[in-house]
């Protein structure tokens, strides 16, 4: 089982592609949809299934989510629609597509795919990957294994969210430029550093492609990259989880 369909499911777009998992690389160009509004559970599902259909994909399935995920059901809905909590997304997402499907935290599988073909391939410690983009995720890992669902977005700064001031979509809500917004990122990165004291901080989610614009403004004590996979992390490490959990 080489070859699984990777999709991930964000706050504005799901994006799918078949993922040859040995490579950790896509093999065909991404299909994307705009996340529907509201993402309840059966309108995500469709799109799901529509990605699947788009491929003629019959084999195992790999999605991301953006919430806690406990054994393919989801636990919480900070970005997403209430109707998700209590969902068994992995069953649901399995009979829209007609094929067995695996579902995890969308910010454990970018983390997973940068742990094995990017950023922290072959370091051991404490690894942790944030991902940037509707809100803030986080993935875990310590000496190469996932402490999975940390949903580190939520550490309280100034009393809100620190996604709520220091994701890419509170930089574009706030108008920020980018001193302005690596001062908000470095406080959220100095509460992660006092809790984890992590040896490296690999940074994805779509603004990774423009690292070179706030990366050299962060005081980290940890090294900090940008992730390698940039926005395909997501889609190749739930096809990562997928193979994983066959």
């Amino acid at each position: 089982m080489a070859n699984v369909l990777g999709i991930d499911i964000g706050g504005t777009g799901i994006k799918g592609a078949p993922c040859d998992t040995r490579a950790g690389q896509l093999i065909t160009a991404r299909q994307r949809i705009l996340t529907p509004q509201p993402a309840t559970p059966d309108a995500v599902a469709a799109v799901v299934g529509e990605i699947a259909r788009h491929f003629d994909w019959t084999g195992p399935i790999g999605a991301t989510f953006p919430a806690v995920v406990r054994r393919g059901v989801v636990a919480t809905a900070a970005n997403v629609d209430a109707a998700w909590i209590g969902t068994d997304a992995a069953a649901l997402f399995s009979k829209v597509c007609g094929a067995q499907a695996t579902v995890v935290n969308d910010a454990d599988a970018a983390g997973i795919a940068e742990m094995e073909f990017g950023a922290g391939l072959h370091r051991t410690g404490t690894v942790i990957m944030i991902t940037l983009g509707t809100g803030i995720g986080s993935a875990v890992f310590v000496d190469g294994e996932l402490v999975p669902n940390t949903e580190l977005g939520h550490l309280q700064i100034r009393g809100k969210d620190a996604e709520r001031r220091a994701s890419e979509s509170a930089r574009e809500r706030d108008n920020l430029n980018w001193k302005k917004w690596a001062k908000r990122l470095n406080e959220y990165l100095e509460q992660l550093e006092a809790l984890f004291w992590p040896d490296l901080i690999v940074v994805g989610g779509g603004i990774s492609k423009k690292s070179e614009k706030f990366l050299p403004l962060l005081e980290t004590r940890a090294q900090i990259v940008p992730a390698k996979l940039l926005n395909d992390a997501g889609i190749v490490g739930a096809a990562l989880a997928a193979r994983h959990a066959s």
